[in-house]
């Protein structure tokens, strides 16, 4: 019986007590003005869980990345030597009797300055030596150092450079070296983990850690850096991995260690770092490094558009965009004239990439060639359509646009004879047989007949040695000759050797 009393006892207890909490709840306890269910998470969500996603299942590992990625990212070092444009360089009377080098110490030839310095980072993207950077890091350049995380330094030689993308590709000698893999750069998703590796503020190799906060960015920097009127291509990763001075040219890699972009620039009031910097994304840098290693030059393809422009709508853009790149023209004899788009047609994909802005569209379109295919999903008078049109050039069609340095000069040239170099009392040299459009014409008062016995103190005595010179001259060089029949040695400075027409 006492078992039984027990037992009744516990159950009256627990009774009064569920009772008394539910009478508390509903009449006395704190009322809230607001009431709301989760049991669905809200559409932003979507697919979230499905991944995997665990909350507070620790952080993300960066060491193994970093790991992977230093040894492949370089210091690069700049010499830009001073130079004299155009100066004619003559003898003197007293040279017969001092020398020239006396009278020039003298009375000439003192215009000279202190060669200037300067740093950034480079990423290895091959073991045979290929180096991709930023083309405002060695812009400019006479002579370019790399240093590895290993001390070890080397002689680089820039390969090509395109101001419009601002990117370089730069070769040192040797066989062996670390370098990256690339990534997609389609695949980064806005929140994901990246990390920012390179040379900062003349530091040791240095690492940060941040996220990608924003795609597709347009800022005018590269239209700044180009020549006028250049089609430049802006479609920049944003993040907030901290990059100073001396990371451009660096590498934005995820955590698995794969290149996903060369850090560019910083959005800064001061210089410095304040909150956000951008990099090129991987699949442009790998298409234009491409370009440069095999052409010279960047072979760019064109759909042949211009965007619809906003009326006095009140936005910051000039550019209808939205859901959607609305063609305000299409241009004669383009790849988009020629597959039927037409104005008013507002393109929402690329190869089935949905496409919502011109900065998308034309950061897409840097990743293709002239001669390849792509489809294109629009809308036309409220419904969906496709085509599929082949991309051109510029000049409106396929061909591969080659362009090395000794081009740009725009100028013909041929050894001189034997039995004239005594004549002109000369080792050797070539003559300028015909002046054609290019640097020489545009920056130069060369005449045709003038003789090259110097390309940037090297001595030139046949055409071979005269292309060598050139390739292995950075932006700027001086060619030293000269005129038959007149008396002196003649100086002509030459710029922007590497930039992109």
């Amino acid at each position: 019986m006492k078992t039984k009393q027990i037992l009744l006892m516990v159950a009256v207890s627990a009774g009064t007590s569920l009772a008394s909490v539910f009478l508390y709840a509903k009449y006395l306890g704190p009322k809230s003005s607001i009431q709301f269910s989760q049991s669905q998470p809200p559409a932003n969500y979507a697919g979230l869980f499905d991944s995997g996603f665990k909350g507070g299942s620790g952080p993300v590992d960066f060491e193994a990345a970093s790991t992977t990625a230093v040894p492949a990212v370089v210091h690069i070092k700049t010499k830009t030597n001073p130079v004299q444009t155009n100066i004619q360089r003559r003898k003197s009377p007293f040279s017969d009797f001092f020398g020239d080098e006396f009278f020039n110490d003298f009375f000439g030839d003192r215009m000279q300055t202190l060669p200037q310095m300067a740093s950034g980072s480079g990423v290895f993207i091959s073991d045979d030596g290929y180096i991709v950077t930023n083309n405002h890091v060695v812009d400019g350049a006479d002579e370019v150092t790399v240093t590895l995380s290993n001390k070890k330094q080397y002689k680089a030689k820039v390969v090509a450079a395109d101001a419009n993308t601002d990117l370089a590709v730069l070769k040192v000698d040797g066989t062996g070296f670390p370098y990256l893999l690339y990534g997609n750069s389609d695949d980064v998703r806005v929140g994901q983990w990246v990390l920012a590796v390179g040379y900062p503020l003349t530091l040791e190799t240095t690492v940060t850690a941040g996220i990608i906060s924003a795609k597709y960015r347009y800022l005018g920097v590269n239209q700044r850096k180009a020549r006028p009127g250049a089609n430049t291509v802006e479609s920049f990763l944003q993040t907030d991995a901290a990059v100073n001075q001396g990371n451009s040219g660096g590498a934005l890699i995820n955590t698995s260690g794969q290149l996903i972009g060369i850090n560019s620039a910083i959005a800064s009031p001061t210089g410095s770092y304040a909150g956000y910097s951008y990099a090129i994304p991987v699949n442009i840098v790998k298409k234009v490094v491409d370009d440069l290693i095999k052409f010279g030059t960047v072979q760019r393809a064109y759909l042949g558009i211009r965007p619809a422009a906003n009326g006095d709508d009140g936005t910051d853009s000039q550019i209808k965009e939205g859901d959607g790149v609305e063609i305000g023209e299409v241009l004669d004899k383009s790849a988009a004239e020629e597959s039927g788009l037409k104005k008013g047609d507002k393109i929402i994909k690329l190869d089935n990439k949905a496409v919502n802005t011109w900065t998308e569209l034309t950061g897409t379109i840097a990743s293709y060639r002239p001669g390849q295919k792509v489809n294109v999903t629009f809308m036309r008078d409220g419904k969906e359509r496709n085509l599929v049109l082949t991309l051109k050039n510029s000049a409106g069609n396929t061909d591969i646009v080659k362009n090395t340095v000794t081009d740009k000069l725009g100028i013909d040239l041929a050894a001189v004879e034997s039995k004239k170099l005594k004549e002109y009392g000369i080792d050797g040299g070539v003559e300028i047989k015909a002046i054609n459009d290019g640097l020489i014409s545009d920056q130069t008062t060369i005449k045709k007949g003038f003789i090259i016995i110097r390309a940037n103190n090297k001595a030139v005595k046949t055409v071979d040695d005269f292309n060598k010179a050139v390739e292995s001259s950075g932006n700027s060089m001086v060619l030293e000759g000269i005129y038959p029949g007149y008396e002196g040695v003649y100086q002509y400075a030459i710029n922007d050797l590497r930039s992109e027409p």
